[in-house]
């Protein structure tokens, strides 16, 4: 099945505490006729992601401090987020969206203005598709839609799959209703044959008994016989 046009609109949430940086990476993505969300933090990335911070997870510093909430209404096809921000920063935000099942094969980029190769690596290495440095050009833009368009295919192919599953479904459904008469005809057909078939032996068995019985059928009597004399 081949996807539409409109379903080939990708949408982009991106996460930055300065609004510049927000509205240029807005205005990159909407030049790539890409819909845009825009928030000022991990936390509010995660809410609108539909998942929501543990408030104890100082006290629980081994489990994971984000439970699935309300699933997100729209699809996302893509994270963009800063390095640096208050509170949680993008690799805290990639780790909590990589922990997630639901949220996982979500591309995630990292953008940040300092150029430090062991924080490259780290976010490498946790999942990020790219780490880009600020300021963010539109041809780092264009390299992100072959990530977005493999979200796509993945929700086509699970669409699909969920369709072949209902439709084979309700076909065992109808099989199941439908099947178990059509034994019952066949066994009645067979039964009228076979009683017809002992019927017909039973005709022929009483006419040949009939003809072995009739007078023109009877032993010959000699009505003289020779004496010697």
């Amino acid at each position: 099945m081949g996807m539409a046009a409109a379903d080939l609109q990708f949408h982009v949430l991106a996460v930055d505490d300065s609004l510049i940086d927000r509205k240029l990476i807005e205005r990159l993505f909407k030049i790539s006729s890409c819909q845009v969300t825009t928030v000022d933090s991990g936390s509010k990335a995660l809410e609108f992601l539909g998942l929501q911070q543990e408030h104890d997870d100082q006290n629980n510093p081994n489990q994971p401090c984000v439970s699935p909430s309300n699933q997100q209404e729209v699809e996302v096809n893509l994270i963009i987020t800063d390095y640096c921000m208050p509170g949680m920063t993008g690799y805290d935000l990639l780790k909590k969206i990589k922990e997630s099942s639901s949220l996982r094969n979500i591309p995630v980029v990292i953008m940040s203005s300092e150029n430090v190769p062991s924080r490259i690596s780290r976010c490498l290495e946790e999942g990020a598709e790219e780490f880009f440095l600020k300021p963010v050009r539109l041809s780092d833009v264009n390299k992100l839609r072959p990530h977005m368009m493999k979200t796509k295919c993945k929700s086509h192919k699970q669409e699909e799959l969920e369709i072949i599953v209902t439709v084979e479904k309700q076909e065992s459904i109808e099989i199941a209703h439908v099947v178990p008469s059509q034994p019952q005809k066949e066994t009645d057909t067979v039964q009228q044959q076979q009683q017809q078939s002992q019927a017909n032996s039973n005709n022929n068995k009483r006419k040949a008994m009939e003809e072995n019985l009739s007078p023109d059928r009877t032993r010959p009597r000699f009505s003289s016989l020779t004496t010697a004399v």
